[in-house]
């Protein structure tokens, strides 16, 4: 394998021998799911880290272009013109394009983009590259790669896109896929100007069924209620203007749609989908048409067979755990169009051939990888086709033969973890992340084996003393492998050692030791021979996190010595660890460690050096240097371990020397196995090596990059010829060697190499030897752990494999407990040293276990005594209890779970309070007026108050900014107010007014009228008037109401206060009767459900010990208060004498008793009279008695009716006031409700205006939009119209060049005879055949017919040049033709045909031209079609405005019940309109004034014609008497009389009337002076002015003639450079044009001067005419 591109080592320090090292590329291995293409027919190419791999499929070899600048990024490649394009990952990356096989670069593109391109395009013919660019640009851009131009660009905001392809037959046409969009562009092409054009594809439901997309924002049409008005689109309804209004899409209109996965072209423009569903779309390029095919119903037969086929493989999916797929609808990851039909792969693993007929297809199974594909590509020749799966293998699958898919390449599916070298050095050792090992020739980097571990490793390193290479799993397992056979690796051994996972593992150069680091500070130490079946020697354990471990060998002392770099978390230093290995461990490893397998210190010399940097990477070698990669700077850091390198005020080693370095990022160090060699790697890709002597840097690479992750591991081989670099997340391993070095160090290195062969030959042959004698290790299917999750695995008891050895004629046997959990290697430690203890203490834990049996007897029988014994004498229970110290231990336990717990439930219930105050602060305590309700005695009447918020501040001054403003406008207009004050009245108000609220307190005064609220201000304020006056009747009611509780309260305790008395006349009547005692209910007292009462609390309440105590001893104090009170002998004495009382009550009547004699109890004969006189007066006595006894009893039961008859008719009373008060409640629901209903529709019309103004907001922004397009559009068109016309000139002179290169044949060859010139003639006009490509041959390329055609003149030409060759040699010549004159006629010839070709392809563009002029025009008229239906629905939007400004809702009351009509018809009320009352009374008061004004003027006529007639008899009179008057004045006039006579008689006062005249004359001679001077000053002022002028005219005079003279210089340079341009004929175009525009200019000059003659003329004909016409004005 080779690797291009080597990049210099710019920057670095170099040592003085810098140019004789140097590292190369030897090879790269790695895979990458990115794109893949073929480079030619026979070659595949892909990104791989830094670098291009070029794969030949044939001989599998491998080629490496590396990138300059970095990681990778996009990729394409075209095979037909052997060119491949790739980004880089650097801020503002370039793309490189390159040629194959010579893998130069031809050139590089550096486009706007910022951080990547995502996306890169060839196209199929001619030099066109398609380039999408990520966040934040998102750019789709054109190149023209060879001539280095960005052609066109277009941004796609937002847009992730997956997938891009040119159009094979017509490279105008691209498609771009993302995860839930298909989108094809249009490249229009003007001349030299590139136009990108998108056409969205809709794309079908989840359920395949294609739908029409529905233009919310301009629907079809509006549908329009006659009560709600216009129905408007979503956007306007749900106020959204702009952008967001036009893409807006509510969730129900939301339909999941399909999910585009894969695409291709056909041979006929169709772009062929594969979607996620299932589906398989066909779009049409042009029209963007979608079709859903479906698949062709198959043959009863062979849809049985198909059934099974998808029967069985689902079975096996499920076997393997994996999502059973439908073979119907595979999901499609990968698409490849031929002749034949379509290829498709998905995640089943199965190669398709889809036969496609019309919109139906035939599916036929080819072939089955069992992995899935993640794409399909065809070979340039379409002969082979390539299958690139997820798991870094490649297929080539020939459809010409059908055969099986053949496997050309397979490497790793996940990235590298770590690489070693086998001993030999002739092949080297990868791990992958998910467990894969891979061997590869170290010669040539040819992968030779594989083999899946299905387990995530973490660590990997290969033995020096024997073919074996080790794998640290992240569950804690070590999985040995045996390598001697290269191609067939296989695991023969597997320690789980602990359930840490495994962090790193080394071997020293001795191949004794495997030395395994895992977490929490563990290092295991195993015995790394597999003759000793790689045992366990013991671990060690370190305080602290350990960063790294390296290991140095002492072949002189045989001791292995290992350096260990820790964290300290307390300061910021690092701290190396030190402990060394001898072979004695091997031998008699349990002298050195516990029971528990770890070290002892003293055994392994345990050392400890703190340093005074932090480092990431230490380093020893053998003279007791260290070098450190330090962490807080970029440069390392070399330490001298002795004493005298320690400070003095601490035992802290210094660094001797910092080298610093270029490197960016955390990184490490690696040391060469001579230890001459010290390599370092970062974050930043750049490998650098170092002189360990000189520190000087021998050599650097940019193997990778910090956009994979930098380097994660570096190894030397053992001979220093090879170095393995792998990357940490690119995917890459690269096998570096040296280029150029010193012979010195190359000897020396083989020198050492030698010697570490001599030492080990002997042991590796045996080990080797041994190794292959070795048993294969099964897997267990059937253990747990490996179905385990990884989170889990650690909740799995330490346990670890269970393996016995036994040798039987020298054959090792290795055997495994199938079924069980593995125990781990300290588990097996943990349990070998319990059972030993136990072995070793069974016999005193037995004797233990007896005497406590015993002493368990002996205090269970001091128990029962202690039951036994009185009480005084008994002990308490605890006292019996031996273990004090484990019961305070069990009651502190039980106390902490106490407190615990009673700390959860105080936060519980403080959680609880906190949600009881936010709801009774938000509920209860902003209610002004809290809710209650009113319940009535007998009657099952509830009647609940308005609870109400107290209005803010910010509604109060609102309201009484909307009463002042009534105010005004109501004293504005006096008239007006008093109409709405009529109108106001009982007669017809509460009709107009809609609702009954003035009956109840409402003031409707300050209302306006329901006709007058036309504009938005008006209605805004009715609805804060209206809002107020439903808070009035609701305060109103509320005030009703608390007199009404009030009532109540008073009336239950006037009930309590008769019941008090009802209780004593029932006990003293001794009367058993349940007496009703009224009481309120919680809906009436709301607020005694936030307190609660202690009897509600049913639970025992806890007492803390001090409450007790404090309650017993209150307690105690009232038994003593008690006793002292009953021992009074004052009260005694009462009692007994007189019942407790002094005097006798009359209430107390009816408990008296006579006591009898007391010789009732003798015989009655035995009586003496004195006896028988006090028998008499005792019954007498009691007879009385008993009948006040009686009337007393009959007196309290009538107190008795009438208390229970006052009661009843108080709650009867009262529950007639709850009655009247709900029906009150039910008629103010109902105006409250007519008020709301008022509000509602004034604010349903405030919403529908809002909606029509964001309706309007939105089309103004849209038509803004549309006439910038419009304007574009235009400017386009123009600039467009003006190209055609510019190039129909150019078009129209190679037609006449072309014209007279054909007439002017005749005259070049005029001395040519006349039948050789006919010959000649006939031959000038024979055309060679239509040139064709190479590839046009190859009948299996579905786009041959593209491959063939002309796409570019420069090609074009030189095809047809070529085909010229062949007429243009002497076979072709006629025969007596003079060879001069066929070279000649050859030349004239070609000129010809490339006059031809010039004029064809000027004719060609003039067609694009014309055709992008025509597209241009219609979208033009595609925007005036927009724009005018935009104006349209903005003139409707406007009447829509003014029809809800004047068609206003009305609300009437009306009467309710039944109405008799005379007609049974009912009238039709459709196209009736409502009119106001005072509208049509108004309209009755102007016909009567008219009435009146009428008969007025009847009789102002005729009164006027009574005037008529005599004023015609004066005017006869009259006339008569001029008759006379003339006949006087002819006899005066024939009477001799002179002028001035006739003056004298005439006038009356001849004298005074000339002086009159005179003194007129002389004041009409003095204005005229004043005017005179007046005028005088006038012209004075004006030719000062004038006098001004001159001289700011002169002074611009000067500046003109100055700035003449600066043009006249600049014109006579523009001459000469014109002179010196020669564009002679350009200026006299130019001087012509601006002739003809002179010219133009001069006539409209003259025509305006002859219309502005004329105009005078006609102006001065006018004034004429009016002074006729008008002579007084």
């Amino acid at each position: 394998m080779e690797a291009a591109a080597e990049e210099p080592c710019a920057g670095a320090r170099r040592c003085s021998s810098a140019e004789e090292a140097a590292l190369e590329v030897s090879w790269v291995q790695g895979f990458s799911n990115k794109n893949f293409g073929f480079i030619n027919n026979q070659t595949v190419c892909y990104p791989c880290g830094n670098y291009i791999l070029f794969l030949d499929i044939e001989t599998k070899k491998t080629t490496a272009l590396q990138c300059q600048a970095g990681q990778v990024g996009a990729f394409t490649a075209n095979g037909n013109s052997h060119v491949l394009a790739f980004s880089d990952r650097r801020l503002n990356p370039i793309i490189y394009i390159y040629t194959f096989p010579e893998l130069t670069k031809l050139t590089k593109l550096k486009g706007n983009a910022q951080l990547d391109y995502t996306l890169l395009a060839l196209s199929f013919t001619g030099p066109y590259l398609a380039s999408f660019s990520s966040i934040p640009e998102f750019i789709l851009s054109i190149w023209n790669w060879q001539e280095n131009i960005l052609l066109c660009s277009e941004s796609q905001p937002g847009v992730t896109a997956t997938s891009m392809s040119f159009n094979p037959m017509n490279w105008q046409q691209l498609c771009l896929v993302d995860e839930s969009n298909v989108t094809v562009w249009h490249i229009e092409r003007n001349n030299d100007e590139h136009h990108l054009k998108q056409n969205p594809v809709e794309l079908p439901d989840a359920q395949g069924s294609v739908s029409h997309h529905t233009d919310l924002f301009f629907p079809v049409s509006y549908d329009e209620d006659p009560y709600f008005g216009p129905l408007l689109p979503v956007s306007a309804i749900a106020g959204l203007e702009g952008d967001e209004a036009e893409t807006f899409m509510p969730r129900n209109y939301i339909k999941p749609l399909l999910h585009p996965t894969a695409h291709c072209w056909s041979a006929t423009s169709e772009v062929y989908v594969g979607c996620k569903e299932g589906y398989v779309l066909a779009i049409d390029a042009k029209t963007c048409g979608v079709s859903v095919l479906q698949q062709k119903p198959l043959p009863d037969h062979l849809r049985k067979i198909s059934d099974i086929v998808s029967y069985v493989h689902k079975e096996v999916q499920r076997k393997k755990g994996d999502k059973p797929t439908d073979l119907q609808k595979p999901v499609l990851f990968g698409m490849a169009f031929c002749n034949e039909g379509l290829y498709t792969a998905g995640s089943e693993g199965i190669l398709f051939f889809y036969q496609i007929k019309g919109l139906q297809y035939e599916m036929t199974i080819y072939a089955d990888i069992l992995q899935p594909i993640s794409s399909l590509i065809f070979s340039p020749d379409y002969t082979v086709l390539l299958l690139v799966t997820d798991q870094g293998t490649l297929y080539t699958y020939k459809p010409a033969h059908s055969g099986e898919a053949v496997k050309i390449l397979d490497t790793c599916r996940s990235c590298f973890l770590a690489a070693d070298f086998l001993p030999g050095n002739k092949y080297c050792v990868s791990v992958t992340i998910s467990g894969e090992v891979q061997v590869w020739l170290l010669k040539d980097g040819t992968g030779l084996s594989k083999l899946n571990l299905d387990v995530q490793a973490t660590a990997m390193a290969c033995c020096p003393s024997s073919n074996s290479v080790a794998v640290g799993t992240k569950r804690g397992q070590i999985y040995f492998l045996d390598v001697t056979e290269a191609e067939a690796p296989r695991v023969i051994h597997r320690i789980f050692v602990s359930e840490f996972p495994v962090l790193s593992l080394h071997y020293d150069q001795s191949g004794q030791f495997l030395i395994a680091r895992a977490t929490q500070g563990h290092i295991f130490i195993l015995d790394a021979r597999p003759s000793k079946l790689f045992k366990v020697l013991g671990y060690v354990e370190l305080a602290g996190e350990v960063l790294d471990l390296s290991v140095l060998s002492d072949f002189k002392s045989d001791l292995v010595e290992v350096v260990v770099l820790l964290n300290v978390a307390v300061v910021q230093r690092a701290r190396l660890e030190t402990f060394c290995l001898s072979s004695a461990l091997t031998t008699d490893n349990d002298k050195y460690v516990n029971a528990h397998g770890m070290f002892n210190g003293s055994a392994i010399k345990m050392k400890r050096y703190d340093l005074d940097y932090s480092l990431s990477s230490a380093v020893r070698l053998k003279d007791n240097t260290v070098y450190g990669y330090c962490t807080c700077a970029p440069f390392i850091c070399k330490y001298r371990l002795s004493e005298e390198n320690m400070s003095e005020d601490s035992s802290v080693f210094l660094s001797e020397k910092r080298t610093p370095g270029n490197q960016l990022g955390s990184g490490f160090l690696c040391l060469s196995p001579n230890s001459r060699w010290l390599a370092s790697a970062a974050k930043d890709g750049v490998l650098l090596i170092y002189d360990t002597f000189t520190m000087d840097i021998l050599a650097q690479k940019h193997c990778h990059s910090h956009q994979g992750g930098g380097i994660r591991s570096v190894v030397f081989s053992l001979d220093g010829k090879f170095i393995l670099v792998n990357g940490k997340s690119d995917g890459a391993l690269v096998c570096l060697k040296w280029k150029k070095l010193k012979k010195t160090e190359v000897k020396e290195a083989s020198s050492y190499w030698k010697s570490l062969l001599a030492i080990l030959s002997k042991s590796t042959s045996n080990e080797n030897a041994f190794l292959k004698s070795m048993a294969e290790w099964q897997f267990d299917p059937e253990s747990k752990l490996v179905s385990l999750p990884e989170e889990k695995v650690k909740e799995a008891p330490l346990k670890s494999s269970n393996v016995e050895v036994t040798e039987e004629d020298g054959n090792i046997t290795t055997l495994y407990s199938s079924g069980t959990i593995d125990m781990t290697w300290i588990g097996q430690k943990i349990k070998k040293v319990m059972k030993e203890e136990t072995r070793r203490f069974g016999n005193q834990k037995k004797e233990l276990e007896m005497e406590v049996e015993k002493l368990c007897e002996t205090i269970q029988k001091m128990m029962l005594e202690n039951e036994q014994v009185p009480d005084t004498e008994k002990l308490e229970p605890q006292e019996f209890n031996l273990d004090i110290e484990e019961q305070e231990k069990a009651q502190a336990e039980a106390e902490q779970k106490v407190i615990m717990t009673r700390k959860e439930i105080e936060m519980e219930n403080l959680a609880n309070c906190y949600v009881q105050d936010v709801i009774k602060r938000e509920c209860w305590d902003a209610m002004y007026i809290k809710g209650r309700a009113v319940k009535s005695f007998h009657t099952p009447h509830e009647v609940k108050n308005y609870p109400l918020k107290k209005r803010s501040k910010e509604e109060l001054e609102t309201l009484e900014k909307v009463l002042r403003l009534k105010k005004v406008e109501t004293a504005d207009v006096k008239e007006e107010g008093e109409k709405a004050e009529v109108m106001a009245d009982d007669s017809a108000s509460c009709c107009l007014i809609g609702s009954l609220s003035s009956q109840y307190g409402g003031d409707t005064s300050i209302l306006y009228s329901q006709w007058d609220l036309h504009t938005r201000e008006q209605k805004v304020n009715q609805i804060v008037l209206l809002k107020d006056i439903i808070y009035n009747l609701k305060t109103a009611f509320n005030k009703e109401f608390d007199e009404v509780a009030r009532q109540k309260e008073q009336n239950i305790a006037r009930v309590k206060e008769r019941n008090l008395r009802i209780h004593e006349i029932l006990a003293q009547l001794e009367l058993q009767v349940e007496v009703w005692e009224p009481a309120l209910t919680d809906d009436e007292m709301p607020e005694g459900a936030l307190t609660v009462q202690d009897s509600e609390i049913k639970a025992e309440k806890y007492l803390t010990q001090e409450e007790k105590e404090k309650a017993e001893m209150l307690a105690r104090l009232e038994m003593e208060r008690q006793l002292a009170a009953t021992d009074n002998e004052r009260l005694r004495a009462l009692d007994d004498m007189m019942g407790g009382v002094l005097e006798v009550k009359k209430e107390d009547i009816l408990k008296m008793d006579i006591p009898p004699p007391t010789f009732i109890s003798k015989p009655e004969y035995v009586w003496t009279d004195e006896e028988n006189k006090e028998f008499r007066d005792y019954e007498e006595k009691v007879k009385k008695l008993n009948e006040e006894k009686k009337n007393y009893r009959m007196s309290l039961e009538d107190e008795l009716e009438k208390l229970e008859a006052s009661i009843q008719e108080t709650t009867q009373n009262f529950d007639e006031t709850v009655r009247k008060l709900s029906e009150k409640k039910v008629k103010l629901e109902m105006v409250i409700y007519q008020e709301e209903l008022k509000i509602v529709n004034l604010v349903y019309a405030l919403m529908l205006d809002e909606e029509l103004a964001t309706r309007e907001t939105g089309l103004h922004n849209f038509l803004m939009k549309k006439e910038k397009e419009k304007v574009k559009t235009a400017r386009t068109i123009q600039m467009t119209k003006s190209k055609i016309e510019a190039y129909i000139d150019v078009y129209e002179n190679a037609i006449v060049q072309e014209k007279n290169l054909e007439s002017s044949f005749a005259r070049e060859f005029a001395d040519v005879p006349a039948h050789l010139l006919e010959k000649l003639l006939q031959l000038y006009r024979q055309r060679p055949k239509t040139p064709v490509k190479e590839t046009v041959l190859d009948t299996a390329n579905p786009y041959v017919k593209c491959l063939g055609s002309a796409g570019d003149n420069k090609d074009t030409l030189t095809l047809l040049m070529k085909a010229m060759d062949e007429l243009d040699s002497p076979e072709h010549m006629p025969d007596g033709l003079d060879l001069s004159i066929w070279e000649n006629f050859c030349l004239a010839r070609r000129n010809k045909m490339e006059s031809e070709e010039l004029v064809k392809w000027k004719s060609q563009t003039l067609a694009e031209m014309q055709a992008f002029l025509q597209r241009r025009v219609n979208d033009s008229d595609i925007i005036d079609s927009e724009i005018e239906a935009i104006f349209q629905e903005l003139t409707w939007l406007q009447e829509e405005k003014m029809k809800l400004q004047l068609n206003l809702t009305i609300q009437f009351l009306l009467k309710q019940g039944q109405v008799e009509l005379e007609n049974t018809e009912i009238p039709e009320y459709s196209d009736a309109i409502l009119i106001s009352k005072s509208v049509i009374e108004e309209l009755n008061r102007n016909i009567m004034a008219q009435a009146e004004k009428k008969i007025a003027s009847m009789v102002e006529y005729k009164d006027f014609s009574k005037g008529i007639f005599q004023l015609e008899w004066e005017h006869r009179k009259m006339r008569m008497q001029i008759e006379d008057l003339q006949q006087k004045a002819r006899d005066i006039v024939s009477l001799i009389i002179s002028k001035d006579r006739q003056l004298l008689l005439t006038v009356p006062n001849y004298n005074s009337n000339v002086a009159h005249h005179i003194s007129v004359m002389e004041q009409t001679l003095g204005m005229m002076d004043e005017l005179h001077k007046k005028n005088v000053k006038n012209r004075q002022k004006k030719v000062k002015e004038l006098e001004k002028r001159i001289s700011l005219k002169e002074q611009e005079n000067y500046e003109l003639s100055l700035e003449l003279k600066e043009m006249l210089v600049s014109t006579s340079e523009r001459r000469h450079i014109f002179e010196a341009a020669d564009t002679q004929h350009i200026a006299d175009k130019v001087a012509r044009q601006r002739y003809r525009e002179i010219l133009k200019q001069k006539h409209l000059r003259g025509q305006i001067k002859e219309e502005k003659e004329e105009c005078e003329i006609l102006q001065a004909q006018v004034e004429r005419l009016r002074s006729r016409l008008f002579p007084i004005l």
